[in-house]
């Protein structure tokens, strides 16, 4: 079988801040951008990577959730437990320099973790915890 990942999808709350850190923080190309105001759909990624996409959407916008769910999902979003990303680069400690000159919300520096990866970890505009390790 012959699968791969096209597209991850995370929520976003704010598009515009959003953007900023995915594209000009994170360095990937904007793919798509449908909508307006909040309701906008952002389709991102890394350069290198044109089959792999990050689709950040607005959040609760499923018809098929009540608005208790819905409420539910703004709350999570809030504490940053909704969502979660985990990247990978070779450079992390240049990825993280280039983290704290943006002003991201930065939940833990490079750490050596006890299961064996080094990683570091922000949270995006929206509250997702992202997670950047470092590869061999």
């Amino acid at each position: 079988m012959d699968i791969t990942i096209h597209a991850s999808f995370l929520p976003h709350d704010d598009p515009e801040a959003s953007l900023a850190f995915f594209r000009d923080t994170l360095g990937f190309e904007v793919r798509g951008d449908v909508g307006s105001g909040t309701m906008r759909w952002l389709t991102v990624g890394p350069p290198d990577q044109p089959g792999t996409s990050i689709v950040l959407h607005p959040p609760a916008v499923d018809p098929g959730i009540t608005d208790d769910e819905r409420q539910t999902i703004v709350e999570m979003m809030a504490k940053g437990t909704y969502a979660s990303l985990l990247l990978a680069t070779r450079d992390l400690d240049g990825a993280f320099e280039r983290l704290q000159a943006s002003d991201a919300d930065i939940v833990q520096e490079p750490t050596e973790q006890p299961y064996g990866v080094r990683d570091c970890a922000v949270r995006d505009p929206a509250g997702n915890l992202v997670r950047i390790q470092e590869l061999p």
